[in-house]
């Protein structure tokens, strides 16, 4: 079924802890729903294996991103295990009133920030079956030393204190389900009375 014309893109937060498996529903999420604009982060950090500039940040350097923040061009900016990761304020405007769906991948820090400029915002944190299962796939990423994965799950446990703040629970056991689950939701929200009032005005 084709959505009645939007007049405003909505915007959607998504959240979770390392190793929940965000960005593997998000990839799932983008081939079920073409027209949503995953928004690209600008970072600090360095890439890693396989990343691309300009497809999974914008990378720039501690300089750049804090003459950003001056100039005040970003939506939100955290900073993240001795990186920042941020926004572009302008980008996701333009996405809005071309009534596109926006889709934003940030920690809990930005999720706040974003929620405060724009309250009309969706929240969604993400979450794995269990805590235990959180640990087993951080451990089966075999990419980090043990002292990083432990200092990985405190921050999850300091993430779970902000769920209370979103408006939806997702739990990622089965990618598929979670990406559906998102849909879902977003169905919902295109139905919202706010969201549809230009169709019978002046009737």
């Amino acid at each position: 079924m084709k959505n009645p014309k939007k007049t405003k893109g909505q915007l959607i937060v998504l959240s979770g802890p390392s190793g929940v498996g965000k960005s593997t529903v998000i990839s799932e999420l983008l081939s079920e729903r073409s027209d949503i604009y995953f928004s690209v982060s600008f970072t600090t950090r360095g890439p890693r294996v396989g990343e691309a500039d300009g497809v999974n940040y914008f990378f720039v350097s501690r300089e750049q991103f804090e003459g950003m923040i001056e100039r005040n061009e970003l939506l939100e900016y955290a900073e993240y295990v001795h990186n920042y990761y941020g926004t572009s304020l302008r980008l996701i405007q333009e996405k809005l009133e071309q009534g596109i769906d926006v889709l934003l991948d940030i920690e809990v820090q930005g999720a706040a920030k974003v929620r405060s400029r724009c309250p009309e915002a969706v929240l969604i944190f993400i979450v794995p079956p269990s805590f235990e299962e959180l640990s087993r796939r951080l451990h089966g990423r075999a990419t980090d030393q043990e002292e990083v994965i432990q200092g990985r799950l405190e921050k999850a446990r300091e993430e779970y204190k902000e769920i209370p703040r979103y408006d939806y629970l997702v739990v990622n056991d089965k990618v598929s389900d979670a990406a559906s689950e998102i849909i879902a939701i977003l169905a919902a929200e295109d139905c919202r009375t706010r969201n549809r009032m230009h169709l019978v005005e002046g009737i």
